[in-house]
This record gives structure tokens, sequence and C-alpha cells, in this order.
């Protein structure tokens, strides 16, 4: 065999190996996962129960890699409507066990339950009174013993090759943490709209909290014609106000037309006398409106619907009062 084909063997081979190592993880902790279900019961309810009963916050805990899930799942209950935050159990010895009070209740993530920093604030946390729900592999152990709630999450075994490196556990502990969350949000009544409040700054918050007011076009900005308006009085609005339609209204303001550039185009294939006609002859009726106080992604929802580009906005009485598109939805990246 040449060096070439060797060379193209090996990495055949190495191809084979990444293959087969990537699809195993994904087996081994997908089954960790899987293996949860058949453990979710009394002690899961009532670590449920006390979380939604703590008078204060629930606190994380968890040394290394068990740590980085804590944080994770400290977020995502604060997230979801449960007070909660990190304290690092190495920290906690030297002064931060301080932040966790009476009416707290804590969390503790430990794949052996036998993690020396932990272990060693666990008499003081039971001093304290606080309740201790434990999340571990670890059934006989230390954490486990001094726990008043215990969530299995041992694993046959780790993804690791070695079964060495946190694989399969860490999963394990952070699927318990989501299913606590969630069990804990839907006991609480969390909505979207809860969600939005805590996530302003995300596609989810802008879609829930931004308002058709809050991005459409008003006042000058808003192009208008009467129905009388002559052809050239039209495409100077549509001109000067830049949103590629203008609204036609009656004498009380309420939208009773429409014409945009894609009306324009349709129009000019006609032959017609563009001169002779006025805004009353060439705009379409009954306009797709929406209400200025409604969500910015109902807007989003009638464009999409109607396959249209801009929308006009209306007050309660049905007046014109804005007029937004889809580059004013895409600024505000509602889009």
């Amino acid at each position: 065999m040449t060096s070439t084909s060797s060379s193209a063997t090996s990495a055949q081979e190495r191809s084979a190996r990444t293959l087969a190592l990537g699809r195993e993880t994904l087996s081994i902790e997908a089954q960790a996962v899987h293996q949860l279900v058949d453990r979710v019961g009394s002690s899961f309810v009532k670590a449920v129960q006390a979380m939604l009963q703590v008078q204060g916050r629930v606190v994380v805990m968890g040394m290394g890699k068990s740590g980085h899930v804590g944080r994770k799942t400290a977020a995502t209950l604060a997230s979801t409507g449960t007070p909660a935050l990190f304290v690092h159990p190495a920290e906690a010895s030297h002064g931060d066990l301080g932040m966790v009070q009476p009416n707290d209740l804590v969390l503790a993530l430990s794949n052996s339950g036998e993690s020396e920093e932990l272990s060693a604030i666990l008499p003081v946390l039971k001093r304290l009174g606080v309740t201790l729900v434990a999340i571990t592999g670890g059934a006989d152990s230390t954490l486990a013993q001094h726990a008043d709630m215990v969530l299995d999450s041992s694993v046959d075994k780790e993804a690791c090759p070695l079964n060495l490196a946190p694989t399969a556990s860490t999963t394990a502990q952070l699927a318990w943490g989501d299913a606590l969350a969630v069990a804990l949000l839907d006991a609480r009544g969390f909505r979207a709209e809860d969600f939005a409040r805590s996530h302003p700054g995300g596609a989810l918050g802008r879609r829930l909290l931004t308002h058709v007011r809050d991005v459409m076009r008003k006042d000058d900005q808003v192009p208008r014609v009467p129905p009388s308006a002559t052809f050239g009085q039209l495409m100077q609005e549509m001109t000067s106000k830049g949103l590629g339609a203008s609204a036609v209204v009656d004498d009380k303001g309420r939208p009773v037309g429409i014409f945009t550039d894609g009306d324009l185009r349709r129009l000019i294939e006609t032959g017609a006398d563009l001169r002779a006609l006025s805004a009353e002859q060439v705009m379409r009726t009954h306009p797709k409106t929406v209400r200025a106080d409604a969500l910015a992604a109902q807007a989003v929802e009638l464009m999409e619907h109607h396959r249209i580009t801009s929308v006009l906005a209306v007050d309660e009485n049905g007046v014109l009062c804005g007029a937004l598109n889809t580059h004013d939805l895409m600024r505000a990246k509602v889009i």
C-alpha cells in the first residue's frame, strides 16, 4: 500500500471514529435523560411545592461542571418567575454564605454528592433551617443525607470514552433543572408576556412588548390625501413621505382607500391617462388597518397574511393616526 492510500485510509478511519463517537455521545446522553422519566415522583412534587412556597429565593450551588449547570439552572428559574441566584460553595465558606437567609431554599448539585466545598457548608445550611433540595447521583452521599428532597441524577456511564469527564451526568442535572423550572412556571401561571418582561432585549421581548404606536410613522410623516386629490397631488404625497403608499381619507380622517407603488405600476401598464385621474378613482377601497395600541407582531401577521408591505394604523375611533411598513418593523427588530 502506498503512503498516499495509507493516509487516505487513515483519514477515513478518523472520520468514521469521529462520527461514531458523536452518535454514541448523543445516544448515551439521550438515554441518561430518558431514564429520569421514571424517577419523577413524590420528591419532585415536594421540591416544586417547596420552591413555590419559599418566602425568599432559590439559592443554587454546585462545584466544577455541576456549578456551570447550576448557574444555568438559576438563570432559567429567574427568567421564568422563580427568584433565584447562584452562590459558589467555595466562596460561601469565605463570606458568601451570608447571601443565604433562613427563608431561602438551597438547590445543590453534585454528581457524587461528596464535593468537599459543598459538604463543608451543609451543617451550616441545616442550622439556618433552610430547605435543601439535592440533585445528585449519590443516593447515599453526604449531600443526599442532609437533603430534604433528593432528585436522582445517577447515570449508567458518562459519554466520555474514559468514563471520566462529566457529560451524561451533567446533562441529567441540566434536565432536572429544566423540569423544575417548567413545573414552576406552569404552577405560577407564568405567561409569554411575563417571559417577555424579563427578556426586554430579546427577540421575544420585542415581539410581545412593542406596540404599533411605538414603531409607526406619526403626524406629518403619514402620507394622506382626500378622495378629490389629483393624481399629481397623490404622487407628490407618496414621494415626500417615502412610505411607498398613501392613505386616502374622508373628511373625518378615516381611511377609505390606499394607493401603493404596486398599484402605480399596474396602473401604468393599462395605458390610462394618469393626469386625468383622482385619488378616489385609483385607490383600493377597504384598506387593511391595525389599531395603534395593538402589538407590532399583529401588524406583521396582518402584512404576511395579505402579502402587503405597508399598513395603516388607526385609533379607537377608526381615525388614521399612523402608518408603517416592513422597513419600520425591521428597524425595530420586530421582524
